[in-house]
């Protein structure tokens, strides 16, 4: 009896293993992404970001205790039990002009300082990161919906139809990224635009979103295409159009989960790339309009107090910096994680 039970025991675990049930590639992926540590840290820190500025309103109203959006040249604050000023006299040179309120490291009391206006930075940052944050996820979002049926309907279709959606892409392609944004800011930020029923007024945060979602459609479009067209001459695909199935469901129940896996990569490369996007728009005062702030107005805010308070500007850059920083390590992880190829990088 003694010597059977090893032999039992191997049994059991041998059957037990054929019983557990195979991970699918979605699970597989999963898996992989999270044994990933550097993409779960840098997960971990964008959704710090990401929480830090939706509690914008309750750090404003509960801690700070400050409007970001109402100039308070005049105003001071109690600092070590004593009143300051939040716009100071300058001290350099001839001592002309003026110079907002310093770094308190208080975090209830202009823990960043102030800006040339008297605002509050630290609340002004986290309110720009909201708009920036909803800017980048919302065009990411347009702008891969969009590539997507671009590239399905290229793709499968082929013909007239490719050619002409072809060449219109290589009209897009054909500028510089920038450039195409920058004009298109100039244009429609004064104005607005109306399509059909759908009224978007100058200074509306949809401007940003629809530029910044137009000009990239290219980069990704192209890539699934290319996807679609190998895709097509497969053989589940044959043999679906053989048996006179609907386009319609070969493009969206076929070919569509085979592309899906490469917008899903596209997700955190493309909100890295259109934060900056949006953050260079703003700059330039063509992205974001006042009252609403962004990482890239507050910058600008900062542009002339770069030597005096230079913390203005370098607050919402150091934001910035993180989080492409973080999107860039998930992206390569998510890229890791569902590319076949990359197993034997798996530990």
């Amino acid at each position: 009896m003694t010597d059977s039970l090893p032999i039992t025991t191997e049994m059991g675990q041998g059957s037990a293993a054929m019983e557990r049930p195979a991970l699918g590639p979605w699970a597989r992926a999963l898996r992989k992404l999270v044994a990933d540590r550097a993409a779960m840290g840098a997960l971990t820190l964008f959704l710090a970001i990401v929480l830090l500025c939706l509690a914008a309103p309750l750090y404003a109203k509960y801690v700070a205790h400050t409007d970001p959006f109402t100039s308070n040249i005049d105003g001071t604050i109690t600092v070590n039990g004593e009143s300051v000023a939040l716009i100071e006299p300058s001290t350099e040179g001839l001592g002309l002009g003026s110079v907002p309120l310093g770094p308190t490291w208080d975090i209830g009391n202009y823990f960043l300082g102030a800006d040339g206006q008297g605002r509050d930075i630290a609340a002004r940052l986290l309110y720009g990161g909201r708009n920036s944050l909803l800017i980048a996820g919302a065009s990411t979002l347009m702008c891969l919906v969009l590539s997507a049926l671009t590239g399905l309907v290229a793709g499968f279709f082929g013909g007239a139809i490719d050619t002409v959606i072809s060449r219109v892409l290589d009209v897009l392609w054909a500028f510089p990224i920038y450039l195409l944004a920058i004009s298109l800011s100039i244009v429609l930020i004064t104005h607005g635009f109306d399509i059909g029923p759908i009224s978007v007024t100058a200074g509306s945060l949809w401007l940003p979103i629809f530029i910044i979602g137009i000009v990239y459609i290219p980069y990704v479009a192209r890539p699934i295409r290319g996807q679609v067209l190998a895709l097509k001459e497969s053989e589940f695909v044959l043999a679906a159009i053989g048996l006179g199935v609907p386009s319609h469901r070969i493009l969206f129940r076929d070919i569509l989960p085979n592309v899906m896996t490469t917008l899903i990569v596209f997700v955190p490369l493309m909100v890295a790339i259109n934060m900056l996007t949006e953050s260079a728009l703003s700059f330039l005062s063509i992205g974001v309009q006042p009252p609403d702030a962004s990482w890239g107005t507050i910058i600008q805010d900062g542009q002339d107090l770069i030597y005096t308070r230079p913390m203005v500007a370098i607050a919402p850059g150091i934001a910035i910096v993180l989080s492409v920083l973080a999107l860039n390590i998930l992206g390569d992880g998510v890229r890791d994680a569902l590319d076949p190829r990359a197993k034997l990088r798996f530990r």
